[in-house]
């Protein structure tokens, strides 16, 4: 029951959203900003406003454990890490061949293409390795946990489905077993209080047989009087 309310919910309009809605439209049917300061502070106000929605809409992309947040940090340390190699190999004289060192050494590939070379240079490859391993195994396990999270949510989906119609059978049935339970009880009352007739005295009668009325007993049942005179 109370899935089926919370489904029946709908969630109201944001009015963030409603309010930069009507300042756009405000902001594009108002005058050049040249020629009217309200206009533009009006157009600065929308455009801030805007840029605050924006980063509230994507801070759960930029979420600390979420993917995007993992394959931005994997990225900026491969860049550094290329940044690294182009600097201390010389076999590697341009950016994109420093890039792609740091990239093998980083996954521990070895093509064997391109290799450090200089002492400096091979020392820069073991922390490139310590360092750019970790953060690509956290990228492509966070790629992982995603695959794998869209499947159980799914499953839960079917889960609830099922639940949601099991629950609406054991409802029908209880409301039908509760009917038939209020019929019987209806029969039974009104089998148990039908008409009713008293208890019948059964007539009394004299010793000789005859029937004696109210007043005979009476005066049966009355003790003799005594007489005054001595």
């Amino acid at each position: 029951v109370r899935m089926a309310r919370l489904n029946k919910v709908k969630p109201a309009g944001n009015p963030v959203d409603q309010l930069l809605i009507i300042g756009l439209l405000l902001a594009a049917m108002l005058p050049a900003s040249e020629v009217s300061g309200g206009a533009l502070a009006l157009r600065l106000v929308v455009a801030l406003v805007t840029l605050v929605r924006l980063v509230w809409a994507l801070q759960m992309l930029l979420a600390r454990g979420s993917i995007t947040y993992l394959m931005t940090i994997a990225l900026g340390v491969l860049l550094l890490c290329g940044a690294g190699f182009w600097w201390l190999e010389p076999l590697t004289p341009t950016f994109a061949d420093g890039l792609w060192l740091a990239f093998t050494t980083a996954a521990t590939v070895g093509y064997g293409d391109v290799v450090p070379s200089t002492p400096a240079s091979k020392i820069f490859a073991v922390f490139v390795v310590l360092l750019g391993f970790g953060v690509l195994t956290l990228a492509t396990a966070a790629i992982a946990t995603m695959w794998i999270g869209t499947e159980e949510r799914r499953i839960e989906r079917e889960i609830l489905h099922d639940l949601r119609q099991q629950l609406g059978v054991v409802h029908a049935d209880m409301k039908a077993l509760r009917a038939e339970l209020r019929s019987r009880n209806a029969l039974l009352e009104g089998s148990v209080s039908g008409p009713t007739t008293g208890p019948t005295k059964a007539p009394t009668t004299a010793p000789g047989g005859a029937t004696a009325s109210a007043a005979d007993l009476r005066r049966s049942a009355r003790p003799p009087s005594r007489s005054s005179g001595r």
